[in-house]
């Protein structure tokens, strides 16, 4: 399909679209979406292409996003983007003969600082957008991305160590680890709380068992739970703990109180019960060492 209309206004109007439908790359969106729901003049224009990694519409000179597919069947990510000593991460090129194009269209948004999507995979045909993300070199058989502006000032390439290094890595967590970490904990719960079956994804968040900052506390499902926010913040509060055995439990104070039908029916009511949804496969289920760990916490406090 050839593009239409101006190619800086349309590269606008789809970030402010994906912005619009993903909450600001906060929630998840499927291949069917970046290709059929977006539109230019009432006309279908694709976000994301099938079988490529780089999308370069006809008639562009730069590319509009970037992809990186899921891993798949105990099968590796087949292009092996990932992080740099400088802290920035690294998109890889395109090495089979018919990725000339869709490379000479990555460093022509490159040369002109032009703002990308990248379409990080998620699961099978599902992503975490993130953008805008952009170019800032070219090495031996790949780019290097920078997700924030702050990350487009260091030198690719550089040592990047103490506060600094920190801060860098605090941000890819912001905009990426954390994300991706959401979406997946979020297709695993079908996206419904884990304590209530609420099913509304702009109040529900994707909660560590064991903290992100703390050793054991990886953003991989099994250490994840998909909580409504009322009970996000009472498991941060160690006011609702989770047993091991997947069997919820009250603080003893507010199973006392008389406050109302919010503590009545959204946390007493849920003391001693089961956890309404958790994972079908196993291999995402809460790492019970870990709920374990977080359990005896709450029985502390």
């Amino acid at each position: 399909m050839k593009a239409i209309g101006d190619p800086d206004a349309i590269r606008a109007a789809a970030l402010a679209w994906l912005a619009q439908v993903t909450m600001d790359g906060q929630v998840e969106i499927h291949r069917e979406q970046l290709a059929n729901e977006f539109t230019v003049d009432g006309v279908r224009f694709p976000l994301i292409d099938r079988g490529r990694g780089i999308r370069k519409p006809q008639g562009w000179d730069a590319a509009l996003s970037i992809t990186t597919a899921v891993a798949s069947s105990g099968r590796p990510r087949p292009y092996d983007d990932e992080e740099g000593p400088d802290g920035l991460y690294r998109y890889k090129l395109r090495r089979d003969s018919g990725g000339a194009a869709e490379n000479a269209g990555l460093r022509t948004a490159m040369r002109r600082g032009l703002p990308l999507a990248w379409f990080y995979g998620v699961a099978p045909s599902v992503f975490q957008a993130v953008f805008p993300v952009y170019l800032v070199a070219e090495e031996t058989d790949q780019f290097v991305l920078a997700l924030t502006d702050d990350q487009r000032e260091i030198a690719p390439g550089s040592v990047v160590e103490g506060a600094l290094r920190r801060y860098l890595v605090a941000q890819t967590r912001r905009r990426l680890h954390q994300p991706v970490f959401a979406g997946q904990v979020m297709l695993a719960y079908a996206t419904r709380c884990a304590v209530c079956d609420l099913n509304h994804r702009e109040l529900l968040d994707a909660a560590h068992i064991i903290p992100d900052a703390a050793p054991g506390g990886d953003p991989v499902v099994p250490n994840g739970l998909a909580l409504c926010k009322i009970h996000h913040a009472a498991y941060d509060a160690n006011v609702l703990g989770i047993r091991p055995d997947y069997v919820v439990q009250v603080h003893r104070r507010l199973l006392v109180e008389i406050d109302g039908p919010m503590l009545r029916h959204g946390l007493q009511a849920h003391h001693d019960q089961l956890l309404m949804r958790i994972p079908v496969r196993r291999a995402d289920r809460p790492d019970r060492d870990r709920l374990a760990h977080r359990y005896a916490q709450f029985c502390a406090a």
